[in-house]
């Protein structure tokens, strides 16, 4: 008799990562579980074959939503297919709120009894808190990977289970800063400035400029300055093709192993917003993080957040720990003074380093893998 059916939904890279632990998870925690779905690359090394590539549905932002509301539609009908065929006894809907809500209504119309979990919640604690209720309407689970997450559910009768954050679970044993120096011919004493403009094309268009301009006024008052970038899978041949016509000397970083050495290595970073900001903390490197997105969804924004904040270090601690330079702000000259603060003054740097992880330990550093947590609820409902 063969084993259950698993669906896993995921739209994004960072969806793509969850997606391909808790695979090898459920693998581990399930007997002959048969795995489907939806994912990019991660997920795909663990034997999950996505119908499409999920790299267009990557966009942050009211616009960009809308400008490609037709594919996601699209993508949506043919993620139901997938599951007209492979008949799941179980979807777990990965991130992606837009995507994977229009997914969940999809897969409980195909088949009104089939278990939906979804894996990361909205951010509700930031914006729109009346996700929440939308959220525990379209599915019977919630696995969180922040602490404040459950007590913001709880009146709306969603079971909740806080897992715990993945990205600090990042592997960083055999990362090695003294071999991404000796890649890139760097001496031990030079400093090395590590651009990482982000994973969606959006980003790439709107960000990747300032830090560009940044790095080229440093590079101007530092001679002896590296500048590093990383090249995101899914934008790689965007961020090529931009760093080309950069006056400066650049080294591109890609691959995993390689952008764990250079976090290593590095003097500062220079990051979008996002998931990376974790690594970078976990990895012992400070950071100026800047983050840009449209006009109009800017303005939106401002009337929906509920925060000081959008990175996840300063939002623990209460304070801004990581200096934050949005919209406006996110421009090369603000940002290059932001970053000389930093790159001339050892003391602060370190400081920051300490204040990281302290915040890093209030988000759950230490605890025991999300993945292994996440899939013995999975198990769970199966079981059930």
């Amino acid at each position: 008799m063969s084993g259950p059916a698993v669906m896993l939904v995921a739209a994004e890279a960072s969806g793509d990562s969850l997606g391909a632990g808790l695979a090898r998870a459920l693998r581990a925690r399930v007997p002959g579980v048969r795995l489907v779905g939806v994912g990019g690359a991660r997920m795909a090394q663990e034997g999950i074959e996505s119908p499409f590539d999920t790299s267009e549905l990557s966009v942050f932002g009211l616009l960009e939503g809308l400008a490609i509301y037709p594919k996601v539609l699209k993508r949506v009908k043919e993620t139901a297919a997938l599951a007209a065929r492979e008949k799941p006894d179980l979807a777990v809907l990965i991130d992606s709120w837009g995507f994977n809500l229009r997914v969940a209504h999809a897969l409980r119309k195909l088949n009104p009894n089939i278990k939906l979990i979804k894996y990361v919640g909205p951010q509700i604690w930031a914006s729109r808190p009346g996700r929440a209720k939308t959220l525990a309407r379209a599915v019977d689970h919630l696995l969180a990977i922040l602490p404040f997450d459950e007590p913001l559910y709880r009146p709306y009768g969603l079971p909740v289970t806080f897992v715990g954050n993945p990205s600090l679970t990042l592997d960083l044993s055999k990362a090695d800063g003294a071999r991404f120096r000796k890649t890139i011919g760097a001496k031990a004493a030079d400093p090395i400035l590590l651009v990482l403009p982000g994973s969606r094309r959006g980003e790439i268009t709107r960000v990747l400029p300032a830090f560009a301009d940044a790095a080229a006024i440093l590079k101007a008052q530092r001679p002896e300055l590296r500048i590093a970038v990383v090249a995101a899978e899914t934008v790689a041949d965007q961020v090529k093709d931009a760093v080309a016509g950069w006056r400066i000397q650049v080294s591109l970083v890609e691959g995993h192993a390689a952008k764990l050495d250079a976090m290593k290595a590095a003097t500062l970073a220079l990051a979008c917003s996002g998931t990376v900001t974790t690594e970078l903390a976990l990895a012992g490197a400070p950071m100026v993080v800047g983050y840009k997105v449209s006009p109009v969804t800017y303005a939106i924004g401002k009337r929906l957040i509920r925060t000081k904040w959008i990175v996840l270090l300063n939002i623990a601690a209460g304070n801004t720990i990581v200096p934050e330079l949005l919209q406006h702000d996110c421009e090369g000259p603000r940002l290059a003074a932001e970053a000389a603060v930093l790159l001339d003054d050892p003391a602060l740097r370190a400081v920051q380093t300490v204040n990281q992880n302290a915040a890093l330990k209030v988000m759950g550093l230490g605890a025991p893998d999300p993945a292994v947590r996440a899939a013995e609820v999975v198990a769970g409902y199966l079981k059930a």
